[in-house]
């Protein structure tokens, strides 16, 4: 089968632990075709949305591990699977690929995530689907309602709704020190929409990624876990990443959640859990398989391509 993976430029892969390269590999080790476009490839011209991508293959050598072949212009409808693995931010960009890739869908073409259901999920927003499962949370972009939300709870973190890898995440503790600046600056004085959360002192036992594919729930977390004086357990902002079995809580959020995930068109979801809480759900680029693969006995890059070749039959 061909494969086309969107996303970020080849170079700029941490070839140690990318998971879409730990994809790359598995598919071409099963004797896959591997395509490979940025998203300022996808076009739209003689009305078909089209791929300007090139073949791509996968190396041994850790200093040059791919070689690329001429661009091709290809329907995207032609491959037996599209891979929809850019990067965050979710930005004007993103958004008009996902379009783009909504065309290509009404034409034929298998994306993986939909790229209407990673329209309809924020990473941060949609977690208000599921009240049940989250901590105490407000959004919003009024001060007033940040303040009375800190006098209720007293210990807070506030984040910005189009963060990732933990940056603009910031802790308020009990004595409010900074909390006007903080919500003013992230959410330049009432232009931006803030996220506000009860601070969960779980953190301490890690920010746990939980990955779902295809509607089932991988054994695994990886707990990143804060280091120091550090709030964030995000990998991108030093947290130290620990792969470990999921707890009884963790499992009965990932089951309940992954069939529904899964009917709205979410092959691979990252979940992130603290202290059994859910916090996030990641859709765009979900990541931690080359660490629990690495830690554990569950070879996560095998699991996700046998699940794609079964959803393709």
């Amino acid at each position: 089968m061909d494969f086309l993976f969107i996303a970020d430029p080849l170079d700029s892969f941490a070839i140690q632990k990318d998971s879409t390269l730990a994809m790359m590999r598995a598919a071409q080790g099963a004797g896959h075709r591997l395509w490979f476009v940025e998203t300022r490839g996808i076009v739209w011209k003689d009305n078909s949305v089209v791929a300007d991508c090139r073949p791509l293959a996968i190396k041994p050598s850790s200093t040059s591990w791919f070689e690329v072949g001429a661009i091709e212009s290809r329907r995207v409808s032609d491959f037996s699977a599209v891979l929809m693995r850019k990067d965050p931010p979710f930005d004007i960009e993103y958004l008009n690929t996902t379009w783009l890739l909504s065309a290509a869908v009404r034409q034929g073409a298998r994306v993986f995530n939909q790229p209407g259901a990673i329209r309809e999920h924020s990473e941060k927003l949609s977690i208000t689907e599921y009240p049940d499962l989250i901590p105490p949370t407000l959004v919003t972009r009024d001060l007033a309602e940040v303040e009375a939300f800190h006098a209720k709870y007293s210990d807070i973190v506030i984040k910005p709704l189009d963060g990732m890898g933990g940056m603009g995440v910031f802790r308020v503790g009990s004595d409010g020190l900074n909390l006007a600046s903080i919500v003013e600056t992230l959410g330049e004085n009432g232009a931006r929409t803030l996220m506000v959360q009860r601070f969960l002192p779980e953190i301490a036992q890690g920010d746990k990624r939980v990955l779902l594919i295809a509607g089932e729930v991988v054994p695994y977390a990886l707990a990143r876990i804060p280091q120091g004086k550090e709030i964030r357990g995000n990998l991108a902002a030093g947290g130290k990443g620990v792969a470990m079995p999921l707890t009884p809580q963790e499992m009965k959020v990932a089951q309940y959640l992954a069939p529904l995930l899964w009917q709205k068109g979410l092959f691979l979801v990252g979940l992130d859990l603290i202290g059994g809480y859910l916090t996030e759900i990641n859709v765009t680029s979900p990541t931690c398989f080359v660490e629990i693969t690495e830690q554990t006995d569950c070879d996560v890059a095998a699991i996700w391509l046998r699940a794609l070749e079964k959803a393709l039959h």
